[in-house]
């Protein structure tokens, strides 16, 4: 029997370096599993659109869409859905965060940044419109607070509060009045560099990290939901 295809679904992006980014996590996904075919795959502003990749599967293809995204938005609950919609054999796994591993990473990029234990750290979500859609980068920082000793607040590039300036500037008050000197690091929970990322450093904060990727533990993570929406399909 063959394996069904997975197909890895990202935002997509104009950045040169976030769009190799991306590639990378497939040509790592086809490393760990020689033989699993992987397409690629986008809910917005790069090419192959998702919609597109999935009419283009011939019929009864069994495939699973891997969102290579941090959690559940818009893209998520609406877009994926709509793209598999009238082809029962296409199903969908969840996204790649909230994990505990994104956790570990997030405080590895803070680390590699010069985190220091009196700092005030931001988590900087993409951000959602939907009613609960900050429900997941949430939970991600605390997954990261219980890794830190530090203060870990959530803040959003676009359509949620506070945005990340407003965020820079609260956590900067916080951390403050706990006689600290006020610094505030920026936790990018971003995939890649490309134009949220860009957004940060207008943020005003001490220190920006770099974004999730590079790092195997996307490819591992985004198998394991493979793995566990081909096992429910039964």
């Amino acid at each position: 029997m063959s394996k069904p295809v997975l197909i890895a679904c990202a935002h997509g992006t104009r950045n040169a370096e976030g769009q190799a980014a991306i590639r990378q996590v497939l040509a790592e996904i086809e490393a760990l599993r020689p033989g699993l075919p992987v397409v690629e795959a986008y809910v917005d502003v790069q090419e192959p659109e998702l919609s597109a990749v999935v009419a283009g599967l011939p019929e009864g293809t069994d495939a699973v869409v891997v969102p290579l995204l941090l959690g559940t938005g818009y893209h998520v609950k609406v877009d994926i859905p709509k793209a598999i919609k009238a082809r029962p054999e296409v199903t969908a796994a969840p996204p790649l965060g909230p994990d505990p591993r994104l956790a570990e990473l997030l405080a590895e990029r803070l680390r590699e940044a010069g985190l220091r234990d009196d700092d005030g750290v931001l988590l900087a979500a993409a951000g959602s419109s939907l009613p609960d859609g900050s429900v997941d980068s949430e939970e991600q920082a605390r997954l990261l607070a219980e890794l830190l000793p530090n203060k870990v607040r959530v803040a959003y590039g676009a359509s949620a509060e506070p945005n990340v300036p407003d965020g820079v500037a609260a956590l900067r008050g916080e951390v403050t009045a706990d006689g600290g000197p006020g610094r505030v690091v920026v936790s990018s929970y971003l995939l890649a560099t490309g134009y949220f990322h860009d957004q940060l450093f207008k943020a005003e904060a001490d220190i920006v990290t770099a974004p999730v990727l590079p790092s195997p533990v996307l490819a591992e993570i985004a198998l394991e939901r493979y793995d566990t929406a081909v096992a429910k399909r039964g």
